[in-house]
């Protein structure tokens, strides 16, 4: 039987030259690199004034590095930082066998955020020396994740103050059943049940007095919008895998190389308003030619229209923009329906196709027929929306009770529940408007060709982002700390793309 030399598993006293360990080409050398010899960190250095009296500090070109290595290996706890330090010999040698406890790592990541934007720019400067910002097209996205926050803690003020008095209510409850179970009459719960208690009695009085101090959130309509308790500036956004608590992190991508020259994150589900604030970023590195691109989510009048009177050249997608492409013609095919209201587990789900008002017969501005041949009526009135009329029509509920197609008609179809149609009245399009043109120019071969390298170029750095360094949630709380978080991710990303390019 062969006879090998045993395999050593356990802890050896080695000589280790720590600069040996950042090999040249690596994520590390090129990290090391900037930080030294490319990055100004001057604002940095001004926060401290130990020069004559006060401890040493730790040296923030070394937690800087710390901190970026730790998030490209995906790392973002300050705990798993701080034992890294200690552990892994490639931490040392790009740190200087600094140490810092996760105190000082979280103290670090939470106050950086004025300087943030000024590091993510000098990186942008040396990646565009490097020849890696092509400038022919920019790609707008975003990606909606979590918050370090709780769903159940979100909601309207009405909402939080009914939530404060169920938490009350099952307080008392508590008490009430352990005084009826109690033969002695005992006033006190037993202590685990009087933790719980005083858990509730907290979380209670927590709410009331969030609403106390904080205003109502409003929309632009002045509509209320729900608040969170933990973390106010987060949102509850529908995602394809259910609602979370969370912000939509934001990206302005190049197409040559995949370089983020613009982030930024919102606490909105609605990324609307973040389309015009992202080109401004995105200016200072666009030419005059440069394609602004983004997905239907960004779509609106107002923003076609600014960018227009910019005189921007861009590429956004509306909602009809996939109905109006032949090639997606037979798409439907594909769909396993809205997760959003369809709550069926999934292997019984049924994929029934529900009538279009394509389906119904419309005889004039008042009289229409469903497709199993019921009539149906409506007032004759149109409105406008946008520059089209529509007009609303509703059959008898007793047809539609009666009706052995109720499925096909109606999602949820309830007794006595009549279904209503709308038709879409189309009107002439001004050649001159905006929306327009830009629906005439994505639709043809060559906005086409262009508009569809978008998803080529935005989509891999998210997934980087969020697969390979596993951001797969925000850990800081406040829209401004959260900011930074995605500046640093979006750092990583970037420098990632200089390695083998600089030192």
């Amino acid at each position: 039987m062969p006879r090998y030399k045993p395999a050593q598993r356990n802890g050896l006293f080695v000589p280790v030259v720590l600069e040996e360990q950042i090999l040249a080409g690596s994520f590390e050398h090129a990290l090391v690199h900037l930080v030294d010899h490319e990055l100004d960190l001057s604002e940095l250095d001004k926060r401290f004034s130990n020069d004559e009296t006060g401890a040493s500090a730790y040296d923030p070109r070394a937690m800087l590095k710390l901190v970026l290595l730790a998030y490209s290996r995906g790392l973002s706890s300050s705990r798993r930082m701080a034992a890294a330090c200690e552990q892994n010999v490639l931490f040392m040698a790009v740190t200087g066998d600094a140490r810092p406890s996760y105190t000082h790592i979280a103290k670090f990541v939470r106050e950086l955020g004025p300087q943030v934007q000024s590091l993510f720019t000098q990186v942008l400067l040396t990646c565009d020396r490097m020849g890696l910002i092509g400038r022919e097209m920019f790609a707008i996205d975003g990606v909606k994740l979590p918050a370090n926050a709780s769903k159940q803690r979100s909601g309207t003020h009405a909402e939080l103050a009914h939530r404060a008095r169920r938490l009350e209510q099952a307080a008392g409850r508590i008490i009430e059943r352990h005084r009826a179970a109690d033969e002695g009459g005992s006033d006190t719960p037993p202590e685990q049940a009087q933790a719980r208690i005083e858990a509730l009695k907290r979380e209670a009085q927590r709410t009331r007095d969030f609403l106390a101090t904080q205003a109502k959130r409003t929309n632009a309509r002045g509509g209320e919008l729900k608040t969170n308790i933990t973390d106010p500036q987060s949102a509850k956004m529908a995602t394809g895998k259910g609602v979370i608590q969370g912000y939509a992190a934001q990206a302005s991508v190049d197409s040559a190389h995949q370089v983020i020259v613009a982030a930024d994150v919102i606490g909105s589900g609605s990324e609307q308003t973040m389309l015009l604030p992202m080109v401004h970023k995105s200016q200072h590195w666009a030419k005059e030619d440069t394609l602004i691109t983004a997905d239907a989510g960004y779509h609106s009048e107002g923003n076609v229209n600014a960018l227009a009177e910019a005189g921007i050249e861009a590429l956004i997608a509306d909602n009809q923009m996939r109905q109006r492409d032949e090639r997606f013609a037979r798409q439907e095919r594909f769909k396993q329906g809205d997760v959003m209201w369809d709550k069926t587990p999934t292997g019984l789900r049924k994929t029934i196709r529900i009538y279009a008002a394509e389906d119904f017969d419309f005889h004039s501005s008042t009289q229409a027929t469903c497709p199993q041949g019921k009539p149906m009526w409506g007032s004759g009135t149109a409105y406008r929306v946008k520059r089209d009329e529509r007009l609303q029509y509703k059959a008898r509920a007793e047809d539609c009770d009666a009706c052995p197609k109720r499925e096909h008609c109606m999602r949820q179809p309830q007794p006595g529940k009549a279904r209503t149609v709308t038709r879409t009245i189309k009107r002439g399009q001004d050649p001159h408007d905006p929306v327009h043109r830009m629906r005439q120019r994505i639709d043809s071969e060559e906005g086409r060709c262009r508009y569809n390298r978008r998803i080529a170029t935005v989509e891999p750095v998210f997934a980087n982002i969020r697969h390979n360094k596993g951001l797969d949630r925000f850990s800081l709380r406040g829209r401004d700390k959260v900011n930074t978080q995605w500046h640093l991710f979006c750092l990583v990303h970037n420098i990632e793309k200089l390695r083998g390019r600089v030192g």
